[in-house]
């Protein structure tokens, strides 16, 4: 498979196109516009209002560190540390993430070199984060079940099918604390339908642009 094409977006951030896959990273529409809207506003901001308290938070699909350093953002605005982890099989190379233009979208340069330059398979303070990067399969992986915020990051069903069964969905729940919360991009049927057969309560909510809905789910609480 050839390198990743890098392309601008919507708001004039880059993401990584795959024209084997004819699939990117991100929305065309806008990278950071889209991830602040999925994973920051539609989760960890969500989350954090109903909770008011530092959250363990998962995310499946390290891709470009857009979202770790999102959240860091977020975190440092609030003045809280947050433990994040990014599960990722294919870490982009050097030559890749030196070449996209978040940090200097984001006023953040150092921050997403340091994300980026954090040994895998080890915790770092970097930032407003506690930040253990994961090279893994997370087909295979075991999760610990002590998460309260899961980013689901991976590609489109359509692209990746394997990472939308029901059993990997599964294994997200199984991960959720009580009160805990899935988010993703995608709002196709079936996933709706498996996460509220594994006991979640399912929200379709408006999508960033270009994309009509998005979904989040909460595993309830029971008295």
């Amino acid at each position: 498979m050839s390198d990743p094409k890098i392309i601008e977006t919507g708001d004039g951030s880059h993401t990584l196109y795959i024209p084997e896959l004819d699939e990117s990273y991100h929305s065309i529409n806008g990278a950071i516009t889209e991830s602040k809207h999925v994973f920051i506003q539609a989760g960890l901001a969500h989350w954090y209002s109903v909770h008011k308290k530092t959250p363990h938070i998962l995310e499946v699909g390290f891709g470009t560190g857009l979202n770790v350093l999102l959240t860091n953002i977020f975190a440092n605005d609030l003045d809280i540390r947050i433990r994040y982890s990014s599960i990722e099989k294919f870490p982009l190379p050097s030559s890749q993430w030196q070449s996209l233009n978040y940090g200097q979208k984001l006023n953040c340069i150092e921050i997403y070199t340091a994300i980026h330059e954090a040994q895998w398979n080890a915790e770092y303070r970097i930032g407003n984060l506690n930040l253990k990067k994961i090279e893994e399969d997370y087909l295979t992986t075991e999760l610990s079940g002590e998460y309260d915020i899961i980013y689901y990051d991976a590609f489109a069903p359509s692209k990746q099918p394997e990472m939308w069964s029901y059993e990997i969905l599964e294994k997200c729940v199984t991960a959720l604390n009580p009160g805990g919360v899935f988010v993703t991009y995608s709002a196709i049927g079936h996933l709706k339908r498996d996460l509220k057969k594994l006991g979640l309560e399912v929200e379709t909510i408006p999508g960033p642009p270009g994309k009509f809905h998005m979904t989040r789910a909460t595993r309830v609480i029971y008295s």
